[in-house]
């Protein structure tokens, strides 16, 4: 039995007009719950929108601007559209600005980049203001007018990336550097390897002999074959040429026309050119034509001695180290096989890879003192240079005991002991000061008493044996001479010997103008067609270009 049929009281009775009522009460309390359902669940409400009709619903047919206001709530996918193309526009229209403004600061050469970019950002604010009412929210929009919008903006977005990718490099400070970097590598390995070509050429250049130069010997040696008794030397060698009262000077040459011009010029100099005497020392292949040539003409007086090295026999390969060392195969083929791949392994001492620097004609200076046992004194003149001025003054300098008299080459840290030799040798280390002053070869005056007296011949030798591998220096004479006469050189005035004339094109005329002896060191020599021509007249002027055998080889004036 349930409750009401035990009780029915208990049960309140309630007419139909009642419960409509109590309907209609609840009625907004109902709405309010539907309303917060749709709002969270947009989707939801959009699918019920067009699903089949609750019950319900017909209690919503008064109440349209509620209906209104769940349907605001869902978003416009055109307006959506719309301002994300906007954003983009006005983000690449900043973009092309800046750059702009980045350019103009940098004040790049390429102003077309500058008008390219500033334009860009104007056309892209043209743009934004001519779609001002297509964006505004209370325009209703349409698919065909945003559609060109879009399309116009994407033209401007592409060409603002294509502009920012072609400017990249000039705005891009790393990827500037980085190319810097790379050109630089670039322009230094082609220096580098146009540095080894040019020195390889220049090397090539000055060992070789001149067309004309090779014509002159042959036209004298053939004049020598015709007329042997007319060269022949005299029974007895004049007294002149032992004389210690006179001027002595030593000159060795394979080069004719070369030692004619230092001839030349210092008996054309000379005050007294009867007191002077020269001693020219040549090879025997040479001998013929150089006895020719010292014989054509008469020398105002001057006394002129003409012989081979191969006369002095005690130039032999069991006393000479260097005669020794030219029989080892190692050395031959390093000076001898000047393969470009090879030469240009050490470019900085490529020019003592000439194999001039084998030569005997090379290494007699070392050897003055026997040469000329009855001499206390003798002036030294390489082949390359030219005499200015009367030279008698160099006897009366007071040698203070020393061996070399000769020009300081140093200046700065320039010429230092330290550029000629391998001071991380234990024994050059020890020895020398790698700071000291280095000199030149090419005009030296040699005290013969004081060099017999230190024995300069000996510490010579005992030097170039230990360097057979060139481990102590690099090639050439020079080195073994700063050795030789390391604390033994007796520095001279710099007016007496001008250097450089055949590699520095710098050096002014009135340095040259002041000097006793002007030297022709370097590649190029004034005898070749890379001669400087601001300096080959100095030599030119003491050429003999009446002589008939140097008018049939066509020497150029």
């Amino acid at each position: 039995m349930s409750i009401s049929d035990r009780n029915p009281r208990l049960i309140p009775q309630t007419s139909p007009n009642r419960r409509v009522r109590s309907f209609l009460l609840l009625l907004p309390a109902a709405a309010a719950v539907f309303f917060l359902l749709s709002t969270r669940t947009s989707s939801a409400a959009a699918a019920a929108e067009g699903a089949m009709v609750t019950s319900s619903d017909r209690y919503f047919v008064g109440l349209p601007r509620l209906r209104r206001s769940v349907l605001a709530v869902r978003s416009d996918p055109l307006r959506e559209r719309a301002n994300l193309i906007r954003k983009q526009a006005g983000d690449h229209a900043a973009l092309a600005a800046a750059y702009a403004s980045y350019a103009r600061r940098l004040k790049l050469e390429n102003s077309k980049q500058v008008r390219l970019f500033a334009e860009l950002s104007r056309n892209f604010s043209a743009l934004l203001a001519s779609a001002r009412p297509l964006l505004d929210p209370a325009v209703p929009l349409d698919d065909s007018s945003l559609r060109r919008f879009e399309h116009e903006v994407k033209d401007r977005i592409r060409a603002t990336r294509q502009l920012i990718t072609d400017a990249k490099d000039a705005f891009d400070n790393q990827l500037k550097i980085q190319k810097l970097k790379d050109t630089i590598f670039a322009v230094n390995e082609q220096l580098s390897k146009a540095k080894k070509q040019g020195a390889f050429s220049s090397l090539i250049a000055a060992k070789s002999i001149p067309k004309s130069l090779h014509c002159l010997a042959m036209r004298l040696m053939e004049e020598r074959i015709a007329h042997p008794d007319r060269y022949a030397d005299p029974p007895s060698p004049p007294p002149e040429l032992d004389d210690p009262r006179l001027y002595h000077y030593a000159i060795f040459s394979d080069n004719v026309l070369a030692a004619s011009v230092v001839v030349n010029s210092a008996v054309h100099n000379a005050k007294e050119p009867w007191k002077h005497v020269f001693h020219v020392v040549t090879d025997r292949m040479n001998l013929g034509a150089m006895q020719v040539m010292f014989r054509l003409k008469d020398y105002n007086g001057a006394h002129i001695e003409v012989k081979a090295f191969e006369d002095y026999k005690f130039l032999n390969s069991s006393y000479v180290p260097v005669l020794r060392q030219l029989e080892s195969a190692n050395l031959q083929r390093f000076y001898f096989e000047n393969k470009l791949e090879n030469a240009t392994k050490d470019t900085t001492n490529m020019k003592f890879r000439n194999p001039k620097y084998l030569s005997m004609l090379n290494h007699l200076r070392f050897y003055l003192p026997e040469m000329y046992p009855k001499l206390h004194r003798i002036l030294f003149l390489d082949d390359d240079v030219v005499v200015q001025r009367d030279l008698t003054g160099l006897w009366k300098i007071d040698m203070d005991g020393k061996v070399n008299g000769a020009v300081e080459t140093c200046f700065g840290s320039f010429h230092r002991y330290a550029q000629y030799m391998n001071f991380s040798h234990p024994l050059i280390k020890a020895r020398f000061n790698p700071k000291a002053c280095g000199w030149a070869y090419g005009m030296n005056f040699f005290d013969l008493d004081a060099w017999r007296r230190e024995k300069c011949t000996e510490q010579y030798h005992y030097w170039q044996n230990l360097n057979e591998n060139r481990t102590l220096w690099k090639l050439g004479t020079l080195p073994p001479g700063l050795i030789t006469f390391y604390s033994t050189t007796k520095p001279l005035d710099k007016s007496w010997h001008v250097l450089g004339l055949g590699y520095n094109p710098s050096i002014s005329m009135e340095e040259i103008k002041n000097a006793a002896v002007v030297h022709f060191n370097g590649n190029m020599k004034p005898w070749l067609d890379i001669a400087m021509n601001q300096f080959r007249h100095l030599w030119t002027k003491y050429v003999d270009y009446d002589m008939e055998f140097i008018h049939q080889c066509n020497f150029a004036s």
